[in-house]
């Protein structure tokens, strides 16, 4: 485990969230959207074209983009978030995953299992893959795969773009003893060799990005500012702190406390601070620029995001694999994101956000900034979920069109968070989530298409 001269407090809890998971029932037929409802594209709901020089920069240094294309990226990657949710919800039990390529992002591609969903995948803009197995028969297998892994194993996710469940290894033999151990078919699994130096461990160490300290001591990264109730705080890695650890910024000045933190089995935490701190919308970007946060709409594979961290500051790659398992010497946490942003120690709690949207906090990971590597983020919105917490963002402009209706009624609430696939009421209608968020004023079911399915 790295560190910056901390110990970790581990404790135990169950929350986990993700996109392009959930499935309905094979066959269900697609509901028609009301032709007389106001429409909103994911670009004008998700705001990618207001992404600060400042990110468009590191995206242009990380990932070999030029100008255009980077701005081109973040809005093909708006789309193709809401086309594959909304495929993934007409296609039910056949779906099997959905990913985009391409430097600018523009090629989406959904994998089913039943053939006769090709035509209904390109009608939506998006390439066609048939393939044998469902993306929920393999995340049931990885699931008993991660009842018995151990260290040796240490990270298990299903790749949708080869339809396998990808198995590391630390010792030759060890991915085929657990296969063999859980009954499990070795035609589902690829095995990758991992140096067991390089297995993933926490990476020790109001404004997402800057550091904070824990009991005058070890050293994490903020990860988003939140609000519960009147109380300021921060989303960060629970393998930080235990429930009660108290925090001074990056200032060292007194900051706050840990009020509910769990490690292993998820990697989340949240601390309080106390009055002479103020949760902003921010996180901190190339040299020490604020980027804005307005919602937390998890992206696709193969998305492109940025981390921030106090160790070193900010880097971008892309989105590998949700709902990905690992195994640390302290015990297994699921329902991570895989990456291949870089990340050190002192970088762990830290912020990973996708143009605008923000995605989760750095769990743990391999390799470093000048060779790159791996890294593992625990999703925010489980976190949001788990402890009731409010995501800080910048404001409720709802963009052009007619807006809400003043009195719409129903279940649904801003503040909520939704997952794909939830049902509320609003304004007389049945909407079904199709990507995971949390709600916010402007984003009401009747305006953003994007997020909500009208049934």
């Amino acid at each position: 485990m790295l560190k910056r001269h901390a110990r970790a407090a581990c404790t135990a809890l169950a929350a986990a969230g993700l996109l392009l998971a959930g499935t309905t029932a094979a066959g269900a037929a697609t509901p028609t959207a009301d032709p007389a409802a106001p429409q909103k594209s994911a670009t004008a709901a998700l705001r990618p074209g207001d992404a600060p020089a400042e990110l468009l920069t590191a995206l242009q240094r990380d990932l070999g983009l030029t100008p255009t294309q980077a701005k081109d990226r973040l809005a093909h990657e708006a789309e193709a978030g809401a086309t594959a949710a909304a495929l993934r919800a007409r296609l039910g039990a056949a779906f099997a995953g959905a990913w985009v390529d391409g430097a600018d992002s523009a090629t989406l591609t959904v994998a089913t299992t039943r053939a006769a969903d090709a035509a209904a995948i390109r009608a939506a803009g998006a390439r066609a893959k048939l393939v044998g197995r469902s993306l929920a028969d393999l995340d049931a297998a990885k699931a008993g795969l991660d009842r018995a892994a151990t260290a040796e194993t240490p990270v298990r996710y299903v790749d949708p773009r080869t339809n396998t469940l990808v198995v590391e290894e630390t010792r030759p033999g060890a991915a085929a003893g657990l296969l063999a151990a859980t009954g499990t078919d070795p035609a589902l699994a690829t095995v990758v060799r991992t140096a067991a130096e390089k297995a993933p461990r926490p990476l020790y160490d109001l404004r997402g990005g800057d550091a904070y300290y824990m009991n005058g001591q070890g050293r994490c990264s903020v990860g988003f500012p939140v609000t519960k109730g009147t109380t300021q705080g921060f989303a960060t890695a629970g393998h930080c702190g235990r429930a009660g650890t108290s925090t001074s910024g990056f200032n060292q000045v007194a900051q706050g406390s840990f009020q509910a933190s769990v490690f292993p089995g998820n990697d989340m935490a949240w601390v309080a601070a106390n009055t002479n701190w103020t949760a902003t919308p921010y996180v901190k970007g190339s040299g020490g620029a604020n980027v804005q946060v307005t919602g937390s709409v998890l992206q696709p594979v193969g998305s492109s995001v940025c981390r921030s961290g106090s160790t070193t500051g900010w880097h971008c790659g892309t989105v590998q694999q949700h709902n990905t398992s690992v195994t640390y010497p302290e015990g297994t946490i699921s329902g991570v994101t895989r990456t291949t942003v870089c990340a050190e120690p002192g970088d762990s709690g830290g912020s990973y956000i996708s143009g605008s949207q923000a995605q989760g906090v750095t769990s743990g990971g391999s390799g470093d900034c000048t060779s790159g590597g791996t890294t593992f983020f625990q999703p925010l919105n489980p976190i949001l979920s788990a402890y009731g917490l409010t995501l800080k963002v910048t404001g409720s402009d709802p963009g052009p069109g007619p807006g809400p209706d003043p009195q719409p009624g129903g279940t649904w609430k801003a503040g909520t968070v939704y997952a794909a696939g939830d049902t509320v009421t609003y304004g007389g209608a049945t909407y079904r989530c199709l990507q995971g968020h949390q709600a916010q004023t402007g984003w009401e079911p009747s305006v953003v298409p994007a997020l909500w399915q009208k049934l």
